[in-house]
């Protein structure tokens, strides 16, 4: 009874008068009209003036058919018990009215009436010590609930900290007091009524507290509006970190491909093979060790653009563009030049290896050749310039003639290998070997000498010839013994030579190639043993002459330089050589079979792991276009795909391995398969970078779906209209063909509109439509997103429905991180009536989305 009174006269002074008695005042029905139009704000019909029972009962039926009009059903409650006073009818009619418009209207998430007061009581007292609001009886009788609500919406009303809950009769009155004299809610209740009542009066409860909530009504929301603030503005936050993260992480990257293309577009070559070989080593660590995270970085960086791009458009925002130079593209046009660059430097060291390995072959054999003819001239110009020949007998002088002779026959023997000399030095110095300076030295002053023994050995025929025709003597037999023995001496010097000669050979097909030679050059060893055969028995009967006829010989040959002993000894030489060139031969043979054996291993795995990749990549493509299952699914399904292909790593790195033995090996090439290491690479890293891609593609359709609120079968309804329609079959569709897929789906397109809705699909115009795509448009119309003018709303809540915002107001009402982020980004407000400090909040909404100044 109380309790209504003073309800209803905190509403009737606001007219100017009020109530003394409930169930008296109201009979003539002129103030409960009254009261009416106070809490509705309307105007309700014209009361009667008279003071007739009829005129009363006119005035209360009026406002009984008001309160009907409102949707409220009065149940047994009739104009003549309120004008006869009767007290139960009466209040139960005040009850009514304070239902419908005290708490009716009251709404809580999705909670109205007495649930939503309830709810919002809850909220608010929730972090209060000794407070747990359940009820509007019993939960209220200890007073801290009520000073929990005062505090929560103006702690400098109350020091909750100093209230004990023993104390509810102060508890209350406390709180009755302080809102009454601050708040203007008048006290209804009675302290001591309510803690010794066992369930206090539940509608009296809450009817008072009613005045509490549309008292604080105004900080509700604007709390609300701070909220929606906090939110848009952590939504920017994490978006500007995303977008810093991608510039960081991209100008890391790029940073690194800058240092590295120089590194691998130094062609300049090294002078030994140990060197070129550490090169090619530091290539291996570069592949295996450095590059490998890199890809991994260029793969997350565009998983993390995408991730962003999503975020952007599913919370209204423009979309990222990141500083100049460091696109996406950007990015992968770097990367493409490092590899082209990369491909070319192995190329490279491959080829200078080769040309190293070339010239150090070279190098020796010219070094061999060179020892070979130096170690053969050895004394020959000082014999060329001797004149014996003017001391000499007439058969000395033959003798000297005949030997001059094989001299010249030797010396034409020899000029082939200084032309081979000569012809070596010419390709060191094509080549660009180191030392060309010391081979062209040496080569010039062998060819100088050999230029030298050319004019002697021609001055001394002449002297000889100047001085045969006065001896005539000649031994036919020492002659012809020279004239043999020199050819074969120079056979087997040369069979020498060939048999200690170097080579290298990169296949069996070229050893078996020397086998036969060798094998032919041994078939010729019969008929040269006749030969030596031949040649000993010329001197064998120039002993038998000698002895037959008593000469005395002096024990050389006067024609040659050559003994039979030579002969002997150099025949014994060249068959120990024989044996030994077998043994090269056949371990260069077991060497290229190894060799063989490592081409087949490789080409065994490199032929299985070659065609595994291809089909992961269209079992991968399959999935990602499969409707079968939920998002879900298809992520367990592509997280199975991921983890079979990371448990795949170990087959590459087996296989890295035996490319490693191949090439360092020196094997060059392999016929028992198309694939290369490159090949197996290349393709390894982009299955890496499908599935990756895959996975995100999937992450960003559960993060459309869930926020754009779509079903699963929705979401298979679009990727069967989607698929259908796809006819390459690519995960993409012509312009063409999505045009059918709307129409196909109740769209009726004309040509413009047609255009508008592909500049949303296509804003690149790239001329095909992804998924992802296809999916935000079917979903931009239901999409529930913060927009430019609602954040502004909310700042002029704020602000108190100014133009602008002060620093001290959004430091009150938002926290502070929000605060201090909103004030640095602020502009100035210059506006008219512009208070010091202000800010221009409206400038800073449209600039959250993106948009010019509304």
């Amino acid at each position: 009874y109380i309790t209504f009174t003073a309800w209803c006269n905190s509403h009737l002074r606001k007219a100017g008068t009020q109530i003394e008695n409930i169930e008296e005042d109201f009979r003539n029905g002129l103030k409960l009209m009254l009261l009416l139009e106070v809490i509705s704000g309307e105007r309700l019909p014209k009361p009667d003036k008279g003071k007739m029972r009829f005129h009363k009962i006119a005035n209360v039926n009026k406002a009984l058919d008001y309160i009907s009009s409102k949707g409220v059903k009065l149940v047994s409650i009739g104009a003549e018990e309120i004008v006869d006073g009767n007290v139960k009818m009466t209040l139960g009619m005040i009850w009514t009215i304070i239902l419908r418009f005290a708490i009716q209207d009251i709404s809580v998430e999705e909670t109205s009436a007495k649930e939503g007061l309830l709810l919002w009581c809850q909220r608010k007292t929730a972090p209060y010590r000794n407070v747990n609001v359940q009820n509007f009886h019993i939960s209220w009788k200890d007073g801290l609930a009520l000073c929990a609500l005062i505090h929560r919406h103006r702690p400098d009303l109350i020091d909750y900290s100093k209230l004990r809950k023993d104390d509810p009769i102060g508890n209350l009155n406390t709180a009755f007091e302080v809102a009454e004299k601050y708040l203007d809610i008048p006290k209804m209740l009675d302290a001591e009524d309510i803690v010794n009542t066992p369930k206090p009066d539940e509608k009296a409860i809450m009817t008072y507290v009613s005045c509490f909530y549309h008292a604080f009504a105004g900080a509700e929301q604007a709390e609300t509006a701070a909220n929606r603030i906090c939110k848009v503005l952590a939504v920017n936050q994490e978006n500007e970190r995303l977008m810093e993260e991608y510039e960081k992480l991209a100008s890391e990257l790029l940073e690194w491909i800058r240092r590295t293309i120089p590194w691998l577009e130094n062609r300049v070559a090294e002078q030994t093979m140990r060197a070129m070989q550490q090169k090619l080593e530091d290539f291996r660590d570069y592949r295996r060790v450095h590059k490998p995270p890199r890809v991994q970085e260029k793969c997350q960086l565009e998983i993390n653009f995408n991730t962003l791009q999503t975020k952007l458009r599913l919370s209204n925002r423009p979309a990222f563009m990141p500083s100049e130079g460091k696109m996406v593209s950007d990015i992968a046009n770097a990367w493409k030049g490092l590899e082209q660059v990369e491909k070319g430097y192995e190329e490279w060291l491959l080829t200078e290896i080769r040309r190293l390995e070339r010239l150090d072959h070279l190098a020796e054999k010219f070094k061999q050749k060179c020892g070979l003819h130096e170690s053969w001239t050895t004394g020959k110009e000082h014999l060329l310039s001797q004149k014996d020949y003017e001391t000499a007998s007439l058969m000395e002088i033959r003798a000297l003639m005949r030997k001059h002779e094989a001299f010249e026959s030797d010396l034409a023997a020899h000029q082939d290998r200084v032309e081979q000399i000569a012809a070596i030095a010419q390709e060191l110095n094509e080549l660009d070997y180191h030392d060309a300076a010391s081979v062209n030295t040496r080569c010039q002053g062998i060819c100088d000498q050999w230029d030298n023994l050319g004019t002697l050995t021609q001055k001394r025929r002449d002297a000889l010839e100047r001085v045969e025709k006065l001896w005539e003597t000649i031994d036919q037999l020492y002659l012809e013994f020279a004239k043999r023995a020199a050819p074969f001496n120079n056979w087997m010097d040369g069979a020498m030579e060939d048999l200690q000669d170097m080579f290298i050979v990169h296949s069996i097909e070229e050893i078996q190639s020397l086998i036969t030679a060798h094998d032919q050059f041994k078939a010729t060893l019969p008929e040269a043993d006749k030969e030596r055969i031949a040649i000993m028995g010329i001197q064998n009967e120039i002993t038998k002459i000698a002895q037959t006829y008593g000469i005395k010989l002096v024990g050389v040959n006067p024609y040659t330089v050559l003994s039979p002993q030579d002969i002997t000894n150099k025949w014994e030489a060249v068959k120990q050589l024989v044996p030994l060139r077998d043994q090269m031969l056949q371990e260069e043979v077991a060497r290229q079979q190894a060799n063989e054996r490592l081409r087949r291993s490789f080409a065994a795995q490199a032929n299985i792991i070659g065609p595994w990749i291809q089909t992961k990549m269209e079992e991968i493509g399959h999935v990602s276009v499969d409707i079968a299952g939920s998002l879900e699914e298809q992520m367990n399904n592509l997280k199975q795909y991921e983890q079979n292909i990371i448990n795949y790593k170990s087959n590459i790195d087996k296989l890295e391995g035996d490319h490693q033995l191949i090439q360092e090996a020196l094997i060059f090439d392999n016929k028992h398969t198309n694939y290369t290491m490159e090949h197996i690479r290349v393709g390894w890293e982009q299955l890496l970078t499908t599935i990756a891609r895959t996975i995100n593609e999937v992450e960003n359709q559960i993060l459309t779906r869930d926020a754009k609120g779509i079903s699963q079968e929705q979401l298979n309804e679009f990727r069967a209209s989607f698929n259908h329609f796809d006819r390459k079959r690519n995960g993409m569709m012509d312009p063409d063909d999505f045009r059918a897929c709307l129409i196909s789906m109740g769209y009726d397109l004309g040509e413009v509109e047609f255009a508008r809705i592909m500049t949303l699909v296509d804003p690149n115009n790239t001329g095909v439509v992804t998924f992802q795509a296809f999916i935000d448009f079917m979903t931009r119309e239901t999409a529930e997103t913060d927009t430019a003018e609602q954040v502004m709303a909310s700042f002029k809540i704020l602000a108190s429905d100014k133009p602008y915002i002060t620093m001290e107001e959004l430091r009150r009402e938002l926290p502070p991180e929000q605060a201090e982020y909103c004030i640095s980004r602020m502009t100035k407000y210059v506006g008219p009536e512009a208070a010091p400090g202000a800010l221009d909040y409206i400038s800073f909404s449209s600039a959250l989305y993106g948009e010019s100044d509304l």
